[in-house]
């Protein structure tokens, strides 16, 4: 395996984290019923690190009952993943492969009942950001109280994390050139030039 695809900036996280924000939540050994899909805000140092995400629950999930136990969790984050052809790279002597950018992140979940607001708060405003009139939970009027007592609001403070993003660095010029100007995946397109800055050329730059 190519350590190109382990080597992680900051920016590299972050982007992630806000690009893709629903991510499997698993307790520590946990069976089936210790996992769910949460969305998640990130929150960063002064260098932009990555040190905890903010969340919420459904207060019957059965993760809250778990971390009430033991708070250790491992958190997984999915970024632009597809399929890469021998056609896209035109190339019939060159071996198919999958492309993909994911984080994994150890922490220790604590529940802030007294911040749920503020972490329902930032989700939504991360997620209605550019949109002509983003939305407010105050918006629902009488419905919000009934609808807040069900959930509770958490932090997960970061203890270690690590990924890997595949997304070509190990692809001579030429062939990169021409999966960035032939993959269909756009979003897949645009980060794998993000890895590759300077190397190859999509088709919205030809």
């Amino acid at each position: 395996m190519n350590p190109a695809f382990d080597e992680l900036s900051p920016f590299d996280v972050a982007s992630l984290v806000e690009a893709y924000p629903l991510a499997w939540v698993t307790a520590h050994f946990a069976g089936v019923d210790g996992a769910s899909l949460l969305p998640l805000v990130g929150v960063y140092d002064e260098h932009r690190g990555l040190t905890s995400l903010i969340g919420h629950m459904s207060r019957a999930n059965p993760l809250a009952e778990m971390f009430a136990t033991d708070p250790r969790a491992l958190i997984l984050f999915t970024g632009p993943q597809g399929y890469v052809s021998p056609e896209h790279a035109g190339l019939r002597d060159w071996a198919p492969t999958w492309n993909y950018a994911q984080l994994r992140v150890e922490a220790e979940v604590r529940f802030t009942p007294e911040r749920t607001d503020a972490a329902l708060d930032m989700l939504i405003e991360q997620m209605e950001q550019g949109r002509v009139a983003p939305w407010q939970s105050t918006e629902l009027g009488a419905r919000y109280a009934g609808m807040r007592k069900a959930i509770i609001g958490f932090e997960a403070n970061v203890k270690r994390l690590a990924g890997r993003f595949k997304l070509g660095q190990d692809e001579n010029d030429t062939a990169l050139t021409r999966i960035l100007a032939s993959h269909p995946d756009p979003a897949l397109v645009e980060w794998m030039q993000r890895s590759n800055a300077g190397r190859g050329k999509s088709r919205a730059s030809s």
